[in-house]
């Protein structure tokens, strides 16, 4: 098969672990070329995420690299047997920006999420007039076609709350982000409220970071950090407002790490974070 033109986000993450073990093993590409058969190309190809792998190949790799991570090599190849069509957003490829599909399939495959917003809300807490009306402020202005399929994919993410075995989701939220009315008074109170409901389930932690707060001022940065099924494949996601970033090297890690670690200890306890947002809701 030719190689893919945008792999996704995951697949990309597959190709770079393989190549991690196989700089660690001190083993160039025409080592591996070699091993499998193929070229050169093929391996580059395989490492950035542009030609898939099957799982024979991988943990034929994995004995060649000296790699006796059981974890590991099983979660890679859990991702090697993955396929395009299999996931419900999978149909809105060629629809909706790349990035969409990506965030969608890191939600989907996290042990755990946790969410820092400054100024906006996660998009599985969101309502739907409330997504609406970011999507309708957009400049240059959204196609109405567009808009929709926006609208209907970040609904849609919201079903990981809803299956059988949900993530942990801690979302840390700015009291910038409660007071504004995004749509206009009724939909920021429905909003509101609706972040209150989604607070009292078990698999959801919601803290508010007060304006009283003196300490917490990193009001830039839009983290989401997913926990993969082994440490070894947790992943980062920055929404810059200039792009999509998503970042997987061990310090990049280790520093949204901390930085989400001393959010929450600028947060309010859930309980109280749950009253204050109600005392916002009931002042609009």
């Amino acid at each position: 098969m030719p190689p893919r033109d945008n792999p996704t986000a995951r697949q990309a993450r597959l190709g770079g672990e393989l190549r991690k073990l196989r700089d660690r093993a001190g083993k160039t590409a025409r080592d591996a070329a070699g091993l499998l058969s193929t070229d050169q190309a093929r391996i580059s190809h395989i490492e950035s995420g542009r030609n898939g792998i099957s799982e024979e190949r991988i943990r034929k790799l994995a004995v060649f690299y000296g790699c006796d991570d059981a974890e590991l090599i099983e979660a890679l190849c859990a991702i090697a047997r993955e396929h395009r069509g299999q996931h419900w957003w999978d149909e809105y490829r060629g629809v909706l920006p790349p990035s969409f599909l990506d965030i969608a399939e890191l939600e989907h495959h996290a042990k755990y999420l946790r969410y820092l917003q400054p100024v906006t809300f996660p998009g599985v807490l969101q309502t739907e007039d409330h997504a609406r009306a970011l999507f309708d402020s957009g400049r240059p202005k959204l196609p109405a076609n567009e808009v929709q399929a926006r609208l209907e994919h970040r609904m849609r993410r919201r079903s990981i709350l809803e299956r059988e075995n949900p993530p942990e989701v801690e979302a840390i939220v700015h009291e910038a982000a409660l007071r504004m009315r995004i749509g206009g008074r009724k939909v920021a109170r429905q909003q509101l409220d609706h972040l209150i409901r989604m607070s009292e389930r078990p698999e959801v932690m919601l803290r508010i970071i007060p304006f009283t707060n003196e300490d917490f001022i990193d009001l830039t940065r839009t983290v989401l950090y997913a926990g993969g099924a082994i440490p070894q494949l947790d992943s980062v996601h920055i929404d810059s407002g200039y792009g999509d970033l998503f970042l997987d090297a061990v310090t990049e890690l280790e520093n949204n790490r901390t930085l989400l670690d001393f959010a929450e200890q600028a947060s309010l306890e859930p309980d109280e974070s749950r009253s204050f947002i109600h005392h916002i809701a009931r002042d609009l």
